[in-house]
């Protein structure tokens, strides 16, 4: 048997516009817990993906236990030794922890469900890694923690060679991160590989035999844990000596307070205070699990809070609909579902948020529609037949566009902005920062939250940095900033 458990060689993953995984080699030594890390876009999930099956590779070779792999679901790669915990658990609520571990796996006799030896190795294993999980017990009732102990429980019952485990630690408390810490170790012993992947350093440094960074879709290195001297090393390697593009300082920033949050906190946010000057573009930097998403929600009134959010001088009672009269737009994270109506065309997308702009007396005027709709086609370059396409039909980056080009037709005084260059190509890029920055110069206020540092420090008047829900840190940028403490800082460190 080979020294390895998993050979990368050459692999590569193409979307349109964007190779995610470029030409990635690196191998998997058997029984040990590497890990896997590099900024939000580094292609670290979709490496993941193509390993699991979700994704077909668009070149390379894996070798599993110096065989040739091939996956083409999550199921197959199960079969074959493979299984992932994701962030975003894979368990139902309404069903039991026996039925959760069996489900798919389930024989009958004359239609009626029979426990098997198969079904009692679960349990086994079950009992095995928490004694205090009832297997008739609802999965509802469980914490996060024990949920991800029954996806686990289910992974080795089913022997699998390498558990691949995303950001396990992302929604569960100190003490069940140290019995999960205890587990993996325990998983180790029992020759099972996990492949360990998170955006807080100090986890790689506790568990990690080896630590894999990637950079851009490259492999950067794969070194033993033992021989990285520090955090500060391990940051280098996530960034690079990237050349950000120079910040261009304002020379007449506005003084005049257009946003101002005092005190908000909520299930995620923690006592989060600060204010936005008119003109002002400012960025909200951190990685997943930072609270950024849940910020703009607060501010555009989705997600209730405590504290104050006040408007051009007006408190707002927190809803979308008095957030948008009110002057604000939202770009949101989640486009597809939260931003776009995907049964209407172009046309009928762009000019939803500020239908007065092309109406006359109440009547939709179609030649206004058609113009606004074909400006903002030619402004941001969506790659569209015309505009008559449905907004389902569009690629992930020209969806992204169709949303942005209905926000800046809002005609608002502050306009937010969650990932907004997320699944668009470098040239769009460039133009939705030329955008910003023109819109900018008008007066408008923008907010960027973004899991991109050059995104943040290219763009951003001013800089927050944020953690888990709290806020570490304000920077003024066209001072010396230092890019290596920003990570810092936004992977746990004081």
């Amino acid at each position: 048997m080979t020294e390895n458990v998993l050979e990368i060689r050459n692999l590569e993953k193409s979307f349109p516009g964007v190779l995610a995984v470029n030409d990635v080699s690196f191998n998997i030594k058997r029984n040990t817990v590497p890990c896997l890390v590099g900024e939000n876009g580094a292609g670290k999930s979709t490496l993941i993906k193509i390993l699991t099956g979700a994704l077909p590779r668009s070149g390379g070779v894996i070798l599993l236990n110096g065989k040739d792999y091939h996956a083409h679901n999550p199921k197959e790669a199960k079969q074959k030794g493979i299984s992932t915990l994701f962030q975003e658990l894979n368990v139902v609520d309404q069903l039991t922890v026996e039925e959760n571990l069996t489900l798919g796996m389930e024989e009958t006799t004359f239609g009626f469900l029979r426990k098997t030896d198969k079904v009692k190795k679960i349990v086994d294993v079950l009992y095995s890694l928490e004694p205090s999980i009832d297997p008739r017990q609802l999965v509802s009732t469980l914490s996060v923690a024990k949920k991800q102990i029954v996806e686990i429980a289910k992974a080795v019952a089913a022997e699998a060679d390498i558990i691949v485990m995303d950001e396990p630690t992302a929604a569960i408390s100190e003490s069940e991160i140290n019995r999960l810490f205890k587990l993996v170790k325990a998983l180790r012993e029992n020759n099972v590989t996990v492949i360990y992947i998170s955006h807080r350093l100090d986890e790689i440094f506790e568990l990690g035999d080896y630590v894999t960074v990637m950079r851009d879709g490259k492999h950067i290195e794969t070194k033993p844990v033992s021989e990285v001297k520090e955090r500060a090393e391990l940051i280098r390697l996530m960034i690079g000596k990237t050349v950000f593009e120079v910040y261009t300082p304002r020379a007449d920033q506005s003084q005049e307070v257009i946003l101002q949050v005092k005190n908000v906190s909520n299930h995620k946010l923690k006592d989060i205070s600060f204010e936005v000057k008119k003109g002002e573009i400012a960025g909200f930097y951190g990685l997943v699990g930072a609270g950024k998403t849940e910020l703009a929600r607060a501010i555009y009134g989705v997600d209730h809070y405590e504290g104050d959010i006040i408007f051009k001088g007006k408190k707002l009672e927190g809803s979308p609909h008095e957030a948008i009269e009110a002057g604000i737009a939202l770009v949101p994270e989640e486009r597809r579902s939260q931003g776009l109506f995907t049964i209407l065309t172009i046309r009928g997308n762009v000019p939803v948020m500020n239908m007065k702009k092309i109406s006359n007396n109440g009547f939709i005027n179609a030649g206004k529609e058609r113009k606004v709709t074909l400006d903002y086609i030619d402004k941001l370059r969506i790659a569209t037949s015309g505009t008559e396409k449905e907004a389902s039909k569009l690629s992930g980056g020209n969806q992204q566009k169709v949303v942005f080009s209905k926000c800046l037709f809002a005609d608002a005084d502050l306009l937010m902005l969650d990932e907004p260059t997320r699944g668009i190509d470098v040239g769009a890029k460039s133009e939705i920062y030329h955008i910003i920055r023109q819109l900018s110069e008008e007066g408008k206020s923008i907010m960027i939250f973004s899991s991109e540092l050059p995104e943040v420090m290219n763009i951003c008047d001013s800089i927050y940095l944020l953690y888990e829900g709290d806020m570490r840190a304000h920077l003024e940028n066209g001072t010396e900033i230092d890019s290596e403490k920003i990570i810092h800082i936004v992977t746990g460190g004081e």
